[in-house]
């Protein structure tokens, strides 16, 4: 064993374009980090230092990789979704995608059983924001006790509830109906009901809360996190990791409220004992600035991340390694608002580490949990290959 703790950190759609598959996706050319890059100058020292600048294009930067190692990773997944990607990372290849309901809405019979579920009228049922979705509608849901169902580009059933009219415990009660209702029908078996809690008194005030909860379809079968847990060694989840894998291998799970809390509950971690693996997912990077195609607030949230990248890497062990990657890409220069099919990033580094250096492009994000498992010599998955002997 040569970490005791590794930390992984999925920058949720922080994709590094170049994936073999992405015109067959209709994702030719895209590339989140680079794109980005190329709307300004990106403040990310951190992160330079740990190559991201000699595995893809970062305009405007002259690179300098003093730290750790770093390459891309392929996704092998016939999908590009945040379930996908997190799955293959442990090991769990998805050969056929979850269903969507991006230009149909969901089917009559779906809604029919939804409505007789929550004695609720079914209102919206098409891809939307779901921050117009709520300044059209809100007022509607409010006033008539409606429901609020709508899809993205995803494979999600998404469900809106006022925090102080419906209620919380409502709003997730419903959420469970309707993942009942789609796992019933292999057509309907969407990855994600996604419970999506908001407040305010008016359509301009209406604004979504931390308190968004997604029920997931459970893993196909046993990950690498089961392969650490059931061998003792902890599986700390952080944000909406424990949500993707329905809290299956995890033993310890913490609520985040954006990136930024993300990252300080991980590091506050650090001043725990554990041994095994602490596992976070920042979805803002995603949900607030990919899906918007909002580039300056996404470099933005880049910057704020190397800043506290650094702080978590200086309260690390010297047997500590972390690894900071991604599950997909959302270019937001990119037409659309649906996710980009990219190579993602592996940038990696350990106070034991006393060289730098880049590494061949991964076959599968599977690599990453290989690499876990070969750590803690627990059975590794079929798809993957560890590239533990190389990062020291």
């Amino acid at each position: 064993m040569k970490f005791k703790r590794i930390i992984v950190v999925v920058a949720d759609s922080l994709g590094v374009g170049n994936d073999v598959r992405a015109e067959e996706f209709g994702d030719k050319n895209s590339n989140t980090w680079g794109h980005i890059s190329e709307s300004r100058k990106l403040n990310m020292p951190n992160f330079n230092a740990m190559g991201v600048g000699e595995i893809t294009q970062i305009a405007n930067m002259k690179s300098n990789h003093v730290k750790g190692y770093a390459c891309r990773l392929n996704a092998l997944s016939n999908a590009k979704d945040t379930m996908a990607g997190h799955w293959e990372m442990v090991g769990i290849f998805t050969k056929h995608p979850f269903p969507t309901f991006t230009e149909t809405g969901f089917p009559k019979e779906l809604i029919d059983k939804l409505e007789k579920a929550t004695g609720r009228k079914i209102i919206g049922n098409r891809a939307a924001s779901g921050t117009e979705i709520l300044k059209e509608l809100g007022e509607q849901e409010i006033k008539n006790g409606s429901l609020i169902v709508y899809t993205s580009g995803d494979s999600v059933l998404q469900i809106c509830g006022h925090e102080k009219y419906m209620g919380l415990e409502t709003l997730y009660k419903y959420s469970e109906m309707a993942r009942e209702i789609c796992n019933s029908n292999v057509k309907w078996k969407v990855g994600r009901i996604i419970a999506r809690p908001y407040d305010g008194e008016t359509p301009e005030t209406f604004a979504r809360t931390s308190n968004r909860h997604d029920y997931t379809v459970f893993p196909t079968q046993k990950t690498i996190l089961n392969n650490l847990s059931e061998n003792n060694f902890d599986v700390i989840s952080v944000g909406k990791i424990n949500d993707i894998f329905s809290g299956y291998g995890v033993t310890e799970k913490y609520h985040s409220i954006n990136n930024s809390d993300g990252m300080k509950i991980t590091t506050d971690l650090l001043k725990k004992d554990f041994k095994g693996l602490l596992f976070t997912n920042l979805v803002d990077f995603d949900s607030k600035y990919g899906h918007r195609r909002n580039v300056e607030g996404y470099a933005k949230a880049i910057e704020i991340f190397d800043k506290e990248i650094a702080i978590l890497m200086n309260a690390m062990n010297e047997d500590d390694l972390l690894i900071v990657t991604a599950d997909h890409g959302n270019d937001p220069t990119f037409p659309g608002s649906d996710h980009t099919r990219e190579n993602i990033p592996m940038l990696s580094y350990s106070k034991k580490m006393t060289k730098s250096g880049i590494m061949p492009v991964g076959g599968s994000y599977a690599d990453i949990g290989d690499t876990i498992a070969d750590n803690f010599n627990v059975k590794k998955s079929d798809i993957g290959t560890s590239f533990l002997d190389k990062l020291l």
